[in-house]
């Protein structure tokens, strides 16, 4: 068993009993979903979860934290919605994708969407912000004034 020393303090750790301090938010949202969507997952096919899971979580962005409650804390109702929606939407595709290269196809995926969601308070604020500017008319440059030429006396 491999022991350290923290760098931040004296304390002596063991490596191994700290493996799971942080993890991927979106990991237990994706079992559970799994689970829920597939009759095989409820059936205890292990190895079909582990292989959509990890398509489904390919297919979001990570978000690495040390406890749940420190995302959801920061978190709007309608990123909630948005979360759910999308790790929904990737365990469906993902369900799809393994199923379908078990019957020996090759599937494609569809394109993941780019739109991540934001911690921050001021994300409504902003696309509002946004809109209104690509609304707003944008104001006529001024011509460019030209130079008279000099007359020669």
């Amino acid at each position: 068993m491999k022991r350290g020393n923290a760098m931040l303090t004296n304390r002596t750790y063991v490596l191994a009993d700290e493996v799971d301090f942080l993890h991927n938010y979106y990991e237990r949202l994706v079992v559970q979903e799994v689970h829920d969507q597939s009759e095989r997952v409820q059936q205890g096919d292990r190895d079909f979860l582990a292989d959509v899971a990890c398509v489904a979580l390919n297919r979001l962005p990570p978000r690495y934290i040390r406890h749940d409650v420190d995302m959801t804390f920061f978190m709007s109702p309608q990123d909630m919605v948005e979360i759910e929606r999308k790790v929904s939407q990737a365990v469906t595709d993902a369900l799809s994708y393994v199923e379908s290269r078990e019957r020996g196809e090759t599937p494609r995926l569809p394109p993941v969407e780019v739109s991540l969601i934001s911690t921050r308070g001021d994300k409504p604020a902003k696309a509002a912000k946004a809109e209104k500017a690509a609304e707003e008319p944008k104001p006529a440059k001024a011509a460019a004034k030209t130079k008279a030429p000099k007359k020669k006396s």
